[in-house]
């Protein structure tokens, strides 16, 4: 079953995060390839694309800032950073009511600080923190950040990594609009890793085998009944992960 909000990774042509518009400093502090706040500001993304970022995307004067981005191009999906002023981390509901038309009016949909869905099949995760690192050494905004790492793709921002790219199950997005093909890419290569539909078959065969060879109803109905629902739960999921297996298989 789904933990997060689902989103349809399908639709994204590229995915980007932390480009702090306004940040004077920012290009400084992480050593980026900008001589300018203009020269960082400016984008590159064609006007039918869709991009996803993972947060973090205006410090200074917010009015100012955030209108910035509003002449980008494309479809945007923003998942909040913790300097985002709709973020949850670090941000009062009253602050999220305040600020979300700033948002939205300069053309951002603002989606949950985790997200989960599939791309090509394959079951992945978005947020702006990776499953732990920080670029303040200590992690913080813990209980803002996705589960423990458990195995699935997960793409992330915030710990402002030079070498931005895939390490282990994650894939650290930067500054630069990542083609959303090189994440597939990654992800094909993971070690071990399933499409939605493989785990889901998996699964569903591993409880269906322990249904079938355990405690019959006249031993142990309680048991029995656990059972059944464990393979209600999988075959759910099952029944859910073939659309998206058949529609980008």
């Amino acid at each position: 079953m789904n933990e997060y909000p689902w989103f349809d990774f399908d639709q994204v042509d590229f995915v980007t995060s932390d480009q702090h518009f306004s940040h004077a400093r920012i290009s400084e502090l992480a050593e980026r390839p900008f001589a300018t706040v203009e020269e960082m500001n400016a984008e590159v993304v064609g006007a039918d694309d869709t991009v996803l970022h993972l947060g973090d995307l205006a410090l200074g004067p917010i009015e100012e800032s955030v209108g910035l981005t509003a002449h980008l191009n494309g479809r945007r999906f923003l998942v909040p950073g913790n300097h985002d002023r709709v973020s949850p981390a670090t941000q009062s509901r009253r602050a999220i009511e305040r600020f979300a038309p700033l948002y939205k009016a300069a053309g951002w949909s603002i989606l949950p600080e985790v997200i989960e869905g599939t791309r090509r099949g394959y079951r992945i995760l978005a947020s702006h923190y990776s499953y732990s690192g920080d670029p303040h050494g200590t992690d913080r905004h813990t209980t803002h950040r996705p589960r423990a790492d458990d195995g699935v793709p997960l793409l992330h921002g915030h710990t402002h990594a030079r070498d931005h790219g895939p390490h282990g199950h994650e894939f650290h997005v930067g500054v630069n609009a990542d083609d959303f093909t090189l994440i597939d890419e990654w992800v094909r290569s993971l070690p071990g890793i399933e499409t939605r539909l493989q785990a889901a078959t998996r699964e569903a065969r591993t409880v269906f085998a322990d249904v079938v060879d355990g405690e019959t109803p006249g031993s142990d109905a309680l048991f029995y009944m656990q059972g059944c629902n464990e393979l209600v739960i999988v075959l759910e999921e099952l029944l859910d992960a073939l659309p998206s297996y058949e529609a980008n298989g």
